[in-house]
């Protein structure tokens, strides 16, 4: 098994990630509390804890090394496993793993739900959370919404169509902040981002989400492309920071909680000709100017903050969805996404349910009690298929607290080795993300407030601890979140003091 993926059971064992130590007051030099009245999350795609390190020693006046001189940086931040967009930030906003959340991929399967457009007289689909499930993935505004009519169905609620905050199980950190006085708001990749606002759908009051996909996905062809759909959140940001909704045109309160997700450092890394020069991390070209554009896109919200006297009073926190896998070019290899299948089927015809594969493959069986001959199949084809670690049974129910007969559960989990992507044989992207490696998992934390005495922090972390150190440093219950409590998920340590008495 890889190393993150030990760290994380590591974090189990050990009570880190076990049980969920009272609230902890941010504090500076002297114990100097902090009066924070609004925090600004902001996820970057893929940036490993490597690459924020490197990026801030070769750019001492950057914002981001700004940030680093009054904040905490995490240096053993671990991301959601699997490391897919959708679970890294479901994990970031409710606390919670996909024992918790339901939520394994942004692509995955469900023997619970129905096909779109069924009558649910039969279960078991593919769940689509992707562009797939616009009016028209083609359009920025992917048509002006999610079209029930390509969405899953559910029998237990009348065949109703399942949209992506329905799926969600559990509460968000949107959904605990937003009231009448306190305003939330935020921007991202895709229509189905409609996750965050949790499951009473209500949770975020200022949705931003241009379709990356539009245009025959040209945002994902080119680095500057990328960096142009990330300026349209940039201008949605700093339009909020400024007291007004997104688009800049109704005058309303400055959100408490707020962020985006910046994509062009994720499409830097894959790009043929762009990702990491060596083993040692080293940006090429392409990838050094996505970081540079990121950070000069931070550098404008901080930047209006401070104009607007709202930086001393912000909680700024920058970490990552995912990683990506191989950072050692050399390491690159594309195994093609038919031979799992395959080997899956070999044990009995038209076996395989559901397969999502990256730097991964998750397989749901249409015959759970087959799952130990598929696994030991998969094991004596173990160097054949580039395989590193094959997770099934037992040992996934443990891995991830869940139940075998979840609905959602894979029957089986492929971690190949590092470097290894299964796509098409002629892919030409150069890393991917999903697994449980190092490479994918590793990410940045830095969270930040001027006046917060500077440290980098060596403790296990995962990015999962990120929603109740939100809601403590608003002054609120990290326990109203349903993961929090279901798995006790800890504040982030090395902020302050501990409170005297949990709430």
């Amino acid at each position: 098994m890889m190393r993150s993926a030990r760290l994380w059971l590591a974090l189990v064992a050990c009570g880190t990630a076990g049980s969920l130590v009272a609230p902890a007051a941010l504090s500076g030099p002297a114990g100097t509390a902090f009066s924070v009245q609004r925090v600004l999350l902001l996820s970057v795609d893929g940036l490993h804890a490597v690459d924020l390190t490197g990026f801030i020693k070769g750019a001492p006046d950057s914002t981001l090394a700004e940030l680093s001189r009054a904040g905490v940086t995490y240096a053993a931040a671990t991301s959601a496993l699997p490391s897919d967009s959708f679970p890294g930030l479901v994990a970031i906003l409710t606390g919670g793993s996909p024992a918790a959340t339901g939520v394994w991929y942004d692509v995955s399967y469900d023997r619970g739900l129905s096909a779109p457009g069924s009558n649910c007289s039969t279960t078991g689909v593919e769940v689509a959370f992707d562009e797939s499930i616009d009016k028209n993935p083609d359009a920025i505004d992917g048509g002006g919404g999610i079209d029930p009519a390509r969405l899953t169905r559910d029998p237990r609620r009348g065949c109703a169509a399942v949209f992506p905050h329905d799926y969600l199980r559990v509460n968000t950190i949107f959904e605990v902040v937003r009231s009448p006085e306190r305003r939330t708001a935020w921007a991202d990749k895709h229509l189905s981002y409609d996750i965050v606002r949790g499951p009473s759908g209500q949770g975020v009051d200022d949705l931003y989400t241009p379709e990356i996909a539009a245009d025959k996905g040209r945002a994902t062809g080119t680095v500057q492309d990328a960096e142009a759909n990330d300026d349209l959140k940039v201008r949605a940001v700093l339009n909020e920071i400024q007291g007004k909704d997104h688009a800049g045109v109704t005058a309303v309160p400055v959100p408490v909680l707020f962020g985006m997700n910046f994509q062009a450092v994720s499409v830097a890394q894959k790009l043929p000709g762009g990702g990491y020069r060596d083993a040692g991390a080293t940006p090429g070209a392409m990838l050094l100017e996505a970081l540079r554009h990121t950070d000069r896109s931070i550098g404008q919200f901080v930047g209006e903050l401070r104009a607007r006297n709202l930086l001393a009073s912000t909680l700024i926190v920058i970490t990552a969805k995912h990683g990506q896998s191989p950072i050692d070019p050399t390491r690159r290899q594309v195994v093609d996404k038919g031979m799992i299948p395959k080997i899956v089927n070999t044990v009995q015809h038209d076996l395989l349910a559901h397969a999502t594969q990256d730097s991964v493959s998750l397989l749901w069986l249409r015959d759970r009690a087959k799952t130990a001959s598929v696994a030991a199949a998969l094991r004596a084809t173990q160097r054949f298929a580039g395989i590193d670690a094959v997770i099934a049974g037992d040992g996934l129910v443990r891995m991830f607290d869940t139940h075998a007969a979840d609905s959602r559960t894979p029957d089986i989990i492929v971690q190949p080795t590092v470097g290894v992507i299964y796509a098409s044989l002629t892919a030409t992207k150069i890393a991917e993300h999903g697994g449980f490696s190092d490479d994918d998992t590793h990410v940045a934390l830095l969270v930040s407030i001027p006046g917060l005495e500077p440290r980098v922090s060596p403790a296990p972390v995962r990015t999962a601890q990120v929603a109740p150190t939100i809601l403590d440093a608003l002054k609120l219950d990290p326990r109203a979140l349903r993961a929090v409590q279901m798995e006790k998920t800890p504040v982030l340590p090395g902020l302050g003091t501990v409170a005297a008495s949990s709430r």
